[in-house]
């Protein structure tokens, strides 16, 4: 199943206004989820070493958990959830469906949750794309992948959202080719449900692993290969999704 979606571009207003100005946000709304490429090297604490695991845990086993709490600039996910914050308060996300184009579908048995595309026009996704651009160069460098572009979007579930079981692109499309997911849920305990479920690529009903979605933790994983799914969160559940493309330009709606 094909999860790409269409939908506004969104940036959340600064602190400390909450109330939405329709007309600055129809100004930067736009109908393509905000692609971002050739952006500045990240200041980020990105290494060799650290880029060799990412790579080498995508080629033994397609997917990787790691960590960003210590690789993303300080005080970058706190600035982060607070735009998603704002954005949820000010109801300017939009429900998210299955499939692209006029074959959207917004099936609540399948997914709840509600997005808003980035664009990297705030300091804070500027800093973020800096941080997919050095993974894009880095992965392409180790697997010869050929990304070319990245798309975003930020995600909300609320208690009792989820999403079933699915991959994030069709088989030999060569659109999505490496998924990244980031959390940022401070406080997250077992009790609050919401986990990524990650199931075999080769056995789709064995359960490889399964993330927690605390702040500053990531998963990466080939969108064509890996099932996934959202476990229902029992609070609140805050996150990034971004996706690494080998197309050129976005393929038509």
């Amino acid at each position: 199943m094909d999860d790409e979606i269409t939908g506004s571009i969104v940036v959340p207003l600064p602190e400390p206004r909450l109330e939405v100005d329709a007309g600055l946000l129809d100004r930067l709304a736009g109908d393509d989820p905000g692609v971002m490429e050739g952006s500045a090297p990240a200041n980020c604490l990105i290494n060799d070493a650290w880029l060799d695991g990412l790579a080498d845990g995508l080629a033994e086993q397609a997917w990787v958990e790691v960590d960003l709490s210590a690789r993303l600039p300080a005080g970058l996910l706190h600035a982060l959830r607070h735009e998603i914050e704002i954005l949820d308060k000010t109801e300017a996300m939009t429900r998210a469906g299955v499939g692209r184009g006029a074959d959207l579908v917004k099936n609540r048995s399948i997914r709840r949750d509600k997005i808003a595309w980035m664009q990297g026009c705030s300091a804070p996704q500027a800093e973020l794309y800096r941080f997919f651009d050095k993974i894009r160069e880095g992965l392409n460098q180790r697997l010869f992948l050929g990304l070319k572009r990245y798309e975003a979007h930020y995600a909300t579930y609320q208690e009792g959202d989820f999403y079933k079981c699915h991959v994030d692109s069709f088989r030999g499309r060569a659109s999505r080719v490496v998924s990244l997911v980031l959390y940022l849920n401070e406080g997250w305990g077992l009790e609050d449900g919401g986990e990524l479920r990650v199931f075999d690529p080769k056995n789709p009903e064995s359960v490889v692993g399964l993330v927690r979605p605390e702040d500053g933790r990531a998963v990466l994983f080939l969108s064509e290969e890996v099932p996934h799914e959202v476990l229902p969160a029992r609070r609140t559940r805050y996150s990034i999704a971004c996706w690494f493309r080998q197309d050129e330009v976005p393929l038509p709606l």
